[in-house]
């Protein structure tokens, strides 16, 4: 990061988002400023989780960076909630399991593996992000399945059903981090004692440990603000551009809110860090399923505003390839750079489909 270019960039980005938030009313601008804004604190918190994760290990810190990684996506699905855009919120969640999935994945595996032929990473914790992959799609396909039928299935009982799958899926998040980060933390790790792959990590932090966690706090909170203001213009901006909620929240939103996971989990495939990296996009796509989703229903009755559980038939199927290819390119624990053509081709078709429909 060269901070002589970056720090003014994000300055003038910030300055700019204010600017036209608060003394215009082009919403288009607002818009364009507030994605500009958004992408720079997105990146500058991917960078200050990666800082953060030196001092924690690789384990915690991929976990780290993924929770704050996710962080844009969960403060923009909140707002999103918020003012009752579910089919905006659903699509997001959408776009941001397949966007890690395949995109932030795919470009790692295919930048790491231009550089290195071959790069390895645990396929015990592979072999456990396939099965907790399958789990995601079981919890979008069984709604899906069951409970779009009106003259079965009432509103509340919607609720309640998506309440109790929320619940699971929470429950099941939690044990899985006391499984991989307590319990099976030498089977799961990909790192011990300072060394990364048998290699040893001689990289210095960018800042020191208290100051990486106040850089943390500050991109957080200004993700948070520029989420607000990206949603308060994301609407009319859809209209006005002819694009449907769902190509907007699953594409747009999904990769401006995914920046920081594409800054480090590249930049970690680049330095031959393939587990770290697999770490953060397959981490990041797990954490979307199995804890933001289900959180965004108990958010949205904090707001007496019920969200469901129930994803379109569209949305299902996205998640169940992207699980599928995915699961199928990393069990064996190695990449290379054809496996990471791979997702991304899949991830334009996909791309193409939802902007069609």
């Amino acid at each position: 990061m060269n901070k002589k270019i970056w720090y003014p960039l994000l300055a003038v980005s910030t300055l700019l988002s204010a600017w036209a938030h608060f003394y215009t009313s082009i919403q288009p601008l607002q818009f364009g400023t507030a994605c500009l804004s958004l992408l720079f604190w997105a990146a500058l918190l991917g960078k200050a989780t990666e800082s953060v994760a030196h001092y924690a290990g690789e384990r915690i810190g991929g976990f780290l960076n993924a929770t704050f990684g996710n962080a844009a996506e969960l403060i923009i699905a909140i707002f999103l909630v918020k003012e009752g855009l579910f089919d905006m919120v659903k699509a997001s969640i959408t776009g941001s399991i397949i966007g890690n999935l395949l995109l932030v994945l795919g470009l790692s595996m295919f930048v790491g593996g231009v550089k290195y032929k071959t790069q390895n990473f645990n396929p015990v914790l592979a072999g456990h992000n396939a099965s907790l992959m399958m789990l995601s799609v079981i919890a979008l396909f069984v709604p899906a399945a069951f409970l779009t039928d009106p003259t079965r299935v009432t509103a509340q009982e919607d609720i309640t059903v998506s309440v109790i799958i929320a619940v699971a899926l929470i429950l099941a998040y939690i044990l899985w981090l006391i499984f991989s980060l307590v319990t099976h933390r030498k089977e799961m790790g990909a790192s011990v004692d300072g060394m990364v792959d048998g290699i040893e990590n001689e990289e210095h932090a960018i800042w020191s440990k208290w100051g990486s966690i106040l850089v943390l706090v500050i991109s957080t909170t200004f993700v948070a603000i520029q989420s607000e203001w990206l949603v308060h213009s994301v609407q009319s901006v859809a209209h006005t551009l002819g694009w449907t909620e769902m190509f907007v929240g699953a594409f747009l939103i999904a990769i401006i809110g995914n920046a920081a996971e594409h800054s480090a989990a590249i930049f970690l495939a680049m330095k031959n860090r393939m587990g770290a990296a697999v770490e953060i996009a397959i981490g990041s796509s797990l954490q979307i399923a199995l804890f933001v989703a289900p959180m965004l229903v108990f958010v949205s009755l904090l707001f007496n505003r019920p969200m469901d559980l129930v994803f379109t038939n569209y949305e299902v199927a996205a998640v169940a390839v992207s699980a599928l290819i995915a699961s199928s390119v990393s069990r064996d624990g190695s990449t290379n750079w054809y496996e990471g053509i791979l997702l991304l081709l899949v991830y334009v078709i996909l791309g193409t489909v939802f902007f069609i429909v």
